[in-house]
């Protein structure tokens, strides 16, 4: 079997001077590779065939056959990686907590610990007739959350 670790090593000198970063690697017991990667100003197909013709001149197909898949991270999968959040600061994303509570509003920051969204929640104010809307900032630790994607919006 192919060794996730030869693969990663593989990756990480072909985008280590690049603006791409690896999200996941997954290597099924067939010798299936699926190698996801991303970057913040999006990534093109030449580069994917770049990187998988770079993957493949690093695998022996003599000793083991194998179907590599390099392809960009999808936009509706979920965030795998820090770079992923940082990525999109400033876009609506919906995060699903372990608890299974679904919360949508704007990626405002993140870093190794955490991330904070901005919601808006409309409340009455005591003695108010109307409605207003509010926004909040809302923190969450990595560990807290199941998954965080990005929405996309048909306007």
């Amino acid at each position: 079997m192919i060794l996730i670790n030869f693969v990663n090593q593989a990756v990480e000198q072909c985008i280590s001077e690049t603006e791409y970063y690896l999200v996941d690697i997954n290597i099924t017991p067939d010798n299936r590779i699926s190698v996801e990667i991303d970057a913040y100003d999006g990534v093109s197909i030449d580069f994917c065939a770049e990187l998988s013709h770079y993957i493949t001149t690093q695998l022996d197909r003599e000793s083991e056959d194998y179907e590599l898949q390099v392809s960009s991270a999808g936009l509706t999968e979920p965030f795998k990686v820090l770079k992923q959040y940082i990525k999109n600061i400033g876009n609506e994303v919906e995060v699903l907590t372990k608890a299974g509570k679904k919360i949508s509003g704007i990626l405002k920051e993140a870093n190794e610990n955490a991330f904070i969204i901005e919601i808006e929640k409309t409340e009455k104010p005591e003695g108010s007739k109307r409605k207003v809307i509010i926004k909040e900032d809302i923190t969450f630790s990595y560990q807290d959350i199941k998954t965080t994607k990005y929405i996309i919006r048909f306007k």
